[in-house]
């Protein structure tokens, strides 16, 4: 840590293979497929949904790659803004890393944002398995999004000494609940099997009014699966030997989690009821409304959801972990208003409480926007994918644009020749991702299917850029200045 600039704050109580169940929890495939599983069956249905997930695993796993190679030469907290600094030339370092920096903040907190209020629809549609006229009124889907967030914030806050355990016993969890689902929705299968072109192949263009564009519009829940694999990074700070440990642990969590997730979706496409009846699901679940239809009684379709909502319990507190320390890290650097507080570590618990009531805090007064219009709410998960996926682009660019010469020499890398065409693949990706989830799910457009993601995006960057302009570029110098660790070091 002294090369890196910084002290020793938090407890290094990870190893490789907990920061590993922390980014398979964090993707949390049931959930992170599931919970806007809507979109994909807009996209046209099977094809999507398994092809896509394929395609996604590909493009991910080199942006995996990439990150992991950045955060074995530089194995801090802060990730991707201090990458950035690191790697840009002395005029532009400080201004890029703070803009990175923001986009990696407001990327971590409107994630996990989407997780916990996901989790509160998941639990409303799962009310509806058995009411099915039950409609669940903002304020009570606030209610409970409130109630999450607080759990979440004392599990996280207290329980940190038992954190490494509960993420190893969320990857055997979701492994027995992924095998489970699989025989239950395979051997009941309520409405019919499907036969295995019609599973793999099935593809209605018409849904969504993009036409053969639909398919990306399909791809949608795969990408926001693994749309967090690099929070785990922030999470650098807390185990020993950071520039293997947690290269690895990022780029084992695509495959692993991949390969898990096609015996999630397999028997799923397999056995799922027509189109534009799931279309028509209470809250825009359609994972909840399948179960039911497949299993043929709310109580199987339960049992299955049941399952769902244990996972996403895990994956909330993970993903409160990982922003909690990017949170903590960014106002350590004196990027946010009243850093000093926000950088605080509670020596008895060895958690940056002050920086997790901030995350909670954040999360639970962009909650209230739900109460005057869903619409603009449901910008807030693309809003996380997008800053995600633009911090993760910037410090891939610079390091291009040096020719990789930092990343070449670090602990863990592809070298040359494979690291220039994982990059690019990583970049474009990066780029279209962007894109995809700036657009619209449903045409025409309306005030219900609008996306407000980049309107939202903006006006955060317009926030940070204010505070900047203000008063942040007399105190954020940027991070210690450092080349970071060597193969030779």
């Amino acid at each position: 840590m002294n090369i890196l600039g910084y002290k020793p704050e938090l407890r290094r109580n990870r190893s490789m293979f907990t920061l590993l169940f922390q980014s398979l929890a964090i993707a949390a495939i049931p959930y992170g497929f599931g919970g806007p599983l809507i979109s994909s069956i807009y996209g046209g249905g099977q094809l999507p949904m398994f092809l896509g997930w394929i395609i996604v695993l590909i493009v991910d796993e080199c942006v995996a790659l990439s990150l992991g190679e950045l955060a074995s030469r530089y194995p801090t907290s802060a990730g991707p803004y201090y990458w950035s600094f690191q790697l840009a030339g002395p005029r532009y370092r400080t201004l890029l890393s703070f803009i990175t920096g923001w986009t990696w903040l407001i990327g971590n907190w409107t994630i996990t944002l989407s997780v916990n209020f996901g989790f509160a629809s998941l639990i409303a549609a799962s009310v509806a398995l058995y009411h099915p006229d039950f409609a669940v009124e903002p304020y009570q889907l606030l209610l409970i999004f409130y109630a999450i967030c607080l759990i979440t914030f004392v599990i996280v806050a207290y329980g940190n000494k038992i954190l490494p355990m509960v993420d190893t016993i969320c990857a055997a969890f979701t492994a027995v609940a992924i095998f489970i689902t699989m025989v239950c929705l395979s051997a009941k299968a309520d409405v019919g099997r499907h036969s295995p072109s019609f599973t793999l192949g099935n593809y209605d263009s018409t849904l969504s009014g993009w036409g053969d564009f639909s398919f990306f519009i399909g791809i949608l829940p795969s990408a926001y699966t693994f749309s967090a694999i690099g929070m785990v990074s922030a999470m650098a700070e807390e185990c020993s030997d950071p520039a293997v440990k947690v290269p690895k642990a990022i780029s084992l969590c695509v495959p692993i989690g991949g390969l898990a997730g096609l015996f999630f979706i397999i028997p799923i496409c397999a056995t799922m009821p027509d189109l534009a009846d799931i279309m028509a699901a209470p809250v825009g679940q359609a994972l909840p409304y399948i179960y039911g239809v497949v299993m043929g009684s709310p109580g199987g379709g339960l049992a299955l959801k049941f399952l769902i909502l244990v996972i996403t319990l895990f994956c909330s507190i993970s993903i409160t972990v990982a922003a909690s320390r990017c949170t903590w890290a960014f106002a350590r650097d004196k990027a946010i208003p009243l850093s000093g507080l926000w950088s605080k570590v509670d020596e008895r618990h060895g958690v940056p409480i002050w920086a997790l009531f901030l995350t909670t805090v954040i999360q639970m007064l962009l909650g209230l926007i739900n109460l005057g219009s869903s619409s603009a709410f449901l910008a807030f998960v693309s809003v996380g994918v997008i800053a995600l996926a633009v911090s993760y682009g910037i410090p891939i660019a610079i390091s291009m644009i040096n020719h990789r010469r930092e990343v070449n020499n670090a602990k863990w890398t592809l070298g040359a020749a494979i690291g220039w065409g994982v990059n690019i693949i990583a970049v474009l990706w990066i780029a279209f991702e962007t894109v995809l989830f700036s657009m619209p799910t449903a045409l025409p457009v309306n005030e219900v299917t609008m996306n407000y993601a980049i309107v939202v995006f903006a006006g955060f960057m317009a926030m940070s850029a204010v505070w900047y302009v203000a008063y942040a570029h007399k105190v954020y110098k940027g991070p210690p200045e450092s080349d970071g660790l060597s193969a030779d070091s």
